[in-house]
């Protein structure tokens, strides 16, 4: 038996591919929205105009953009071989665009009372990475 072989019979964990650009500019202070126009398959962006949208009030801006970030990676997903459920892991830094856009898609829906779209996502959440779940919120 392989050391790190699945004892669970559920599928491995799915790791999207590293793309440092959007990230790299995030972190040196980049506009979110500036970060998107370039890179609008980055998730992570889009998380981050969701977060901002968000905070100023703008709820259903952070749920459109959201929504984006969350369809753009699930396209990541699918492309790295995720066959609609098993773990994404948050330790898996490229992951966490995806794993954000998927919490704040799950927030902007419970504030405008779409109960069972939040309900959902955060149960996909959860299911995809317990840790992203409690680390977000």
């Amino acid at each position: 038996m392989a050391i790190h072989e699945n004892l669970l019979g559920g599928p491995p964990p799915t790791h999207l591919p590293d793309d440092p650009g959007p990230r790299e500019l995030l972190a040196g202070g980049t506009s979110p929205a500036d970060v998107a126009a370039k890179y609008p398959t980055s998730s992570l962006a889009w998380a981050r105009l969701a977060d901002e949208a968000f905070e100023r009030g703008s709820v259903v801006e952070s749920y459109a953009y959201a929504r984006t970030g969350y369809h753009r990676g699930l396209d990541s997903l699918r492309r790295s071989g995720w066959k609609g459920h098993g773990p994404v892991p948050w330790e898996h830094e490229p992951n966490r665009g995806f794993l954000r856009a998927l919490h704040a898609l799950a927030r902007a829906a419970q504030a405008i009372g779409e109960k069972e779209e939040y309900e959902r996502c955060s149960q996909f959440l959860k299911d995809s990475s317990p840790e992203a779940a409690e680390v977000l919120g």
